[in-house]
C-alpha cells in the first residue's frame, strides 16, 4: 500500500503543479507585459513632453529673430509693438531688448529700467554664447511661477529677450500625465525645475516608481517622467484580468489532461502488478490442425486478464500498456509460468507444438535465454516443440544479438517462427539473415482468399517462397472451408483459425484435445468471425 500511496501523493502533486503552471507563468508574463506597456508609454509621454517644449522654443527664439528689426530703436517708440507682439503670441510672458546687462525696453514694464539679473531674479548663467537660453523658479513680474528666459547677445552688447510662462508646460503636463499618476519635470540648462505631478512616490509592495529621461537632440532640453508603483500595479492588475479567465480555462485542461496521463501510466503500471500478484491473468490455447498429420499438431498461447468484476480486458490494450510501462518482460515470465503450471495437466504425444508470442523488449533483456531456458526445463518431461513467435520488428534493433540468442535456443531444439508475416517493416533479408522454421501468414491475405479458382498474387508469392526456402507455412484467422481448402491445396502445412477452433482454456483445450484424438477437420462452414489477440 505505500507505493500506491507514494504514487497518488505525486499524481497529485504533479496534477497541482501542472494546474498552477499556467497561472505561474501568467502572472510573470503579464508582470513583464505591464512594465512593458508602462515604459511603452513613459517613453512616449517624455518625448511628447520634450516635443512641446522644444515647439515652445521654437517660437521663443522666433520671436527673438523678429526683434531683431526694433534693433537700435528707442523704446518709446517700439513699446506699443513689443506689447502687441508679447501679447498675440502665445506661451510668452514678456518680450524685450537688452543693452548690456541692462533691460533697455520690456513689453511688460515699457521704460521701466532693470538689470537682466533681476528680471530673472538671478544672475544670468556662463555659457560664453551668444544664444542661451534657461528655465528659472520665476521673474520679478510673476516670482511665484516658474518660466524659461531666452537671450540672444550681438556683438555691440545689445540683445535681445523672450520670457516663456512656465505655466503652459505645466499645464501641458498636467494634461498628458495625470491620468497616469505621472511626476513630470524638464530642464532648460541645468536651471530650475519646472515640475507636474504627485510628489509621493513611495514603492506599493515589491514595486518601485520608475523614472525614465531623455534629452533634446536640438536644444540644451532634459526631460523626466517618473511612473509611480501604483501604475505599475494598476496596469499588472489590468493584464491579469484579462489573462486570468484564459489561465483558468488552461489551468484545468492542463489538470485534465495530467490526470489523464497520470491514470494511463500510473494506473497501467500498478494495475499490472497488482494482477500478476492476484492471478487475475490466464492463457488460452488456440489449437494449430496439421493437413499432413489430420490433428491437432499444437496450440498458441494466448495471454488473458479478467478482472474480479468479471470484466475482461482487451489484449491489445494490455499488451500495448505493458510496453509502453516497461511491464512486458515481468508479464512475458508471468505468462511463462502461467503455461508450465498448464501443460503439467496435459495429455499429448511428443512434439506437440506449443507457440508463444514473444515482445522485442523481452528479446533485448539479459534474461531472455535464462528464462526460455527455465521454462523448457520446467515442461521438458512433456516432450512437447516449443516454437518462440517473433513480430518483424522485434529482428530490427540488435539483429546481430537477436540471431545469436535464437541461435542458440534452436541448437536447444526449439522453433522459430515469423508472425504476422507480411504486416511489419518486411525485409526479405529477415528470411536468409535469422535461423527460422516457419511463417505465420497474416490473416489479412488469408481474408483476400475469394475463391479456390480466383489466385491470390501475393499470397501464392509467399508460399512459393516459403517453399523455396524450405520454410513451414501457418496460415492464421483461417474462417472458411474455401479458405482452408485454398490453403490445403498450395501445400500450407498448417491451420489456425476459428473454422478449426477458438481459443480456450487449459481445462477447456484438455477436454477438447480429448474428444478430438486424430479425428481429421471436418469441412464446414463458421460464420462468426475471429478476434485474435495474440
Amino acid at each position: 500500500m505505500l507505493p500506491q500511496k507514494r504514487h497518488r501523493d505525486f499524481g497529485w502533486l504533479l496534477i497541482v503543479c501542472a494546474g498552477l503552471l499556467p497561472l505561474v507563468l501568467g502572472i510573470l508574463c503579464t508582470a513583464i507585459e505591464a512594465r512593458h506597456t508602462v515604459s511603452q508609454q513613459q517613453i512616449l509621454t517624455a518625448n511628447t513632453l520634450l516635443t512641446q517644449a522644444e515647439k515652445m522654443s521654437d517660437n521663443a527664439w522666433d520671436m527673438i529673430t523678429e526683434l531683431r528689426q526694433y534693433h537700435n530703436q528707442p523704446c518709446a517708440q517700439i513699446q506699443d509693438k513689443l506689447q502687441r507682439a508679447g501679447t498675440l503670441n502665445p506661451y510668452f510672458r514678456s518680450i524685450g531688448m537688452l543693452n548690456g546687462d541692462d533691460i533697455s525696453c520690456s513689453s511688460a514694464f515699457g521704460l521701466a529700467h532693470g538689470t537682466l539679473a533681476e528680471m530673472m531674479m538671478q544672475p544670468p548663467p556662463i555659457t560664453g554664447k551668444a544664444w542661451w537660453s534657461v528655465s528659472v523658479r520665476g521673474t520679478v513680474g510673476v516670482p511665484t511661477r516658474p518660466a524659461v528666459v531666452f537671450v540672444r547677445q550681438l556683438p555691440d552688447t545689445s540683445g535681445f529677450w523672450a520670457v516663456i510662462d512656465g505655466q503652459y508646460l505645466m499645464d501641458f503636463m498636467h494634461a498628458i500625465g495625470e491620468s497616469r499618476g505621472y511626476q513630470m519635470s524638464l530642464q532648460f540648462s541645468g536651471g530650475a525645475v519646472i515640475g507636474s505631478g504627485p510628489s509621493d512616490t513611495s514603492p506599493e509592495l515589491y514595486l518601485k516608481s520608475e523614472s525614465y529621461q531623455t534629452e533634446s537632440s536640438r536644444y540644451p532640453i532634459s526631460v523626466n517622467v517618473t511612473v509611480p508603483a501604483s501604475e505599475l500595479l494598476k496596469a499588472w492588475r489590468q493584464a491579469l484580468f484579462i489573462f486570468l479567465p484564459m489561465a483558468a480555462i488552461f489551468s484545468i485542461l492542463l489538470m485534465i489532461l495530467t490526470a489523464n496521463w497520470l491514470r494511463r501510466r500510473i494506473s497501467w503500471r500498478d494495475e499490472i502488478r497488482r494482477a500478476i500478484r492476484g492471478r487475475q491473468f490466464s492463457v488460452h490455447y488456440q489449437p494449430v490442425y496439421s493437413n499432413k498429420f489430420q490433428a491437432c499438431a499444437g496450440a498458441e498461447a494466448l495471454l488473458r486478464w479478467q478482472l474480479p468484476n468479471g470484466e475482461m480486458i482487451r489484449p491489445d490494450i494490455f499488451i500495448s500498456a505493458a510496453e509502453a510501462e516497461g511491464m512486458i518482460v515481468p508479464l512475458t515470465q508471468h505468462l511463462l509460468e502461467l503455461m508450465a503450471e498448464d501443460i503439467q495437466s496435459w495429455q499429448v504425444e511428443a512434439g506437440f507444438h506449443i507457440g508463444l508470442n514473444l515482445a522485442a523488449e523481452h528479446l533485448q533483456h539479459p534474461d531472455f535465454i535464462a528464462d526460455i531456458e527455465q521454462f523448457a526445463a520446467r515442461i521438458k518431461h512433456k516432450q512437447l516443440c516449443i516454437t518462440l513467435e517473433l513480430t518483424e520488428r522485434s529482428l530490427i534493433e540488435d539483429g546481430e544479438m537477436v540471431a545469436r540468442k535464437l541461435r542458440h535456443l534452436r541448437a536447444q531444439g526449439m522453433k522459430v517462427a515469423i508472425d504476422d508475416f507480411g504486416t511489419g517493416h518486411c525485409s526479405l533479408t529477415y528470411l536468409l539473415t535469422f535461423p527460422l522454421d516457419y511463417l505465420k501468414i497474416d490473416r489479412g491475405f488469408i481474408n483476400a482468399i475469394e475463391g479456390l479458382d480466383v489466385e491470390t498474387p501475393v499470397l501464392d508469392a509467399i508460399i512459393n517462397l516459403c517453399h523455396k526456402l524450405e520454410l513451414d507455412v501457418l496460415g492464421e484467422g483461417v474462417e472458411t472451408a474455401t479458405q482452408f481448402a485454398y490453403l490445403q491445396q498450395r501445400g500450407v502445412i498448417f491451420i489456425q483459425g476459428y473454422y478449426y477452433a477458438r481459443p480456450m482454456d487449459n481445462d477447456q483445450l484438455r477436454a477438447w484435445l480429448s474428444e478430438q484424438g486424430h479425428k481429421p477437420l471436418l469441412v464446414e462452414e463458421h460464420h462468426e468471425p475471429e478476434l485474435h489477440h495474440s
